[in-house]
């Protein structure tokens, strides 16, 4: 019994390692869990459910090969994905969760979503997120032409690119006070979330009550998992095939 969290993946046509890496884990290690779990940015940015690149259509059929195989598979927007929406689900059988969701995870409740509403101290991305995730601003941007809308998404992530050199990596990261807010909100003693880039697993004490907080890795440089059992929770990591030094991403990227 395994159920498998993934996210931060980045997934680009100018990555091919996480890609072959990607699929390789979906159909040799996915096909045989309980369930899958993305916790955004799967993409290194989602352009639209229309998306007609060869590239597209490759990542829709790994899903729709693990979903027709039975393993359930749940999807939570990140920062880069969350244009993705009802026809992707549609085409893949994926069930889209909500930004903020409460699961079952072998009979203990765990609060999962991407992590980027913890870093409460990023007030300038905040102020981003919620201006982008207007929905009448997405309705209009996903009625334009897709060359148009690629042309704006490549200027709005070289402008977050310079933005992030001048921001320091405490502000990126979540604040413990926003951590608790949620975990007491939702009345969990385990969350699990991505999009700051540093796996681990955090123990603290609330009172006399223990809480866990794991942090699931990127994959810029190897992929990265979390397995979960009835029994135990690891992160492990899976080597990519070949070198990433045709890549052109920048690891620091959130």
């Amino acid at each position: 019994m395994t159920t498998l969290f993934i996210s931060d993946l980045h997934l680009s046509p100018s990555l091919p390692d996480t890609t072959e890496c990607f699929i390789k884990f979906m159909r040799h290690e996915a096909v045989h869990a309980d369930a899958l779990y993305v916790l955004g940015d799967l993409f290194e940015f989602w352009i639209g459910d229309d998306d007609p690149s060869d590239f597209a259509q490759s990542i829709r059929h790994e899903f729709k090969q693990l979903t027709n195989s039975g393993v359930p598979c749940f999807f939570l927007q990140g920062n880069r994905d969350f244009l993705l929406g009802k026809r992707f689900c549609r085409d893949t059988g994926v069930t889209l969760l909500h930004e903020q969701t409460v699961i079952d995870l072998y009979g203990k409740k765990v609060v999962v979503l991407h992590g980027d509403t913890l870093c409460t101290d990023d007030t300038k991305y905040l102020a981003y997120r919620a201006k982008v995730n207007q929905p009448w601003l997405q309705w209009i941007f996903n009625r334009l032409p897709f060359f148009t809308r690629q042309h704006i998404v490549n200027k709005i992530q070289g402008d977050i690119r310079v933005e992030k050199v001048e921001k320091s990596l405490d502000i990126m990261d979540v604040a413990q006070s926003a951590v608790e807010t949620v975990m007491k909100a939702e009345g969990v003693h385990m969350m699990i979330h991505g999009h700051t880039h540093r796996p681990n697993i955090h123990s603290f004490k609330l009172g006399s009550e223990e809480y866990t907080r794991i942090v699931l890795g990127d994959w810029y440089t190897q992929g990265s998992v979390l397995v979960c059992t009835p029994e135990k929770q690891q992160l492990q990591v899976r080597d990519f095939v070949e070198s990433m030094s045709h890549s052109t991403e920048n690891p620091t990227d959130r």
